[in-house]
């Protein structure tokens, strides 16, 4: 089954470090990480995401961001991308990757299986974002 689980983004300071941790929160037993095609290395959670994730009780304090490696690939079971655009660009760095990378919004009910990048955008863009990663998050849980 997938016990090693790897949650990419762009930049990894919105998305995917906020799924990463509701995973984390979900699905303890799990090796969950996060990283992103295009890293802003070394950054925080993006303010707006940190203040969403710290008021669901999510521990984020720690995030740091990195990029995502052709060994990062190899080393886990499934990968969680929020775009198809992601998912092609990782079968770009590692073919073999491209069978075990799906949508984190796969599993979402109301159609749209992507969830859009909210970086430099409204607050309301972030709070969409965020109740997106936690119904993406929750269907997971129940799938891993």
């Amino acid at each position: 089954m997938f016990e090693r689980i790897l949650v990419v983004c762009t930049g990894n300071i919105c998305r995917s470090p906020v799924a990463e941790a509701m995973l984390k929160q979900r699905c303890p037993s799990k090796v969950i990480a996060s990283a992103g095609l295009g890293a802003l290395v070394g950054q925080g959670l993006e303010p707006t995401a940190r203040r969403l994730a710290e008021a669901d009780g999510l521990e984020v304090s720690d995030h740091t961001s990195r990029q995502l490696t052709q060994e990062m690939l190899q080393q886990t079971d499934l990968v969680l991308v929020m775009s198809d655009g992601q998912r092609r660009a990782v079968g770009e760095l590692s073919s073999a990757a491209l069978g075990k990378t799906m949508l984190l919004g796969h599993w979402l009910e109301n159609g749209a299986k992507e969830i859009p990048d909210p970086y430099q955008k409204s607050e309301a863009a972030f709070r969409h974002v965020h109740h997106l990663l936690t119904q993406a998050t929750n269907a997971w849980a129940t799938k891993l």
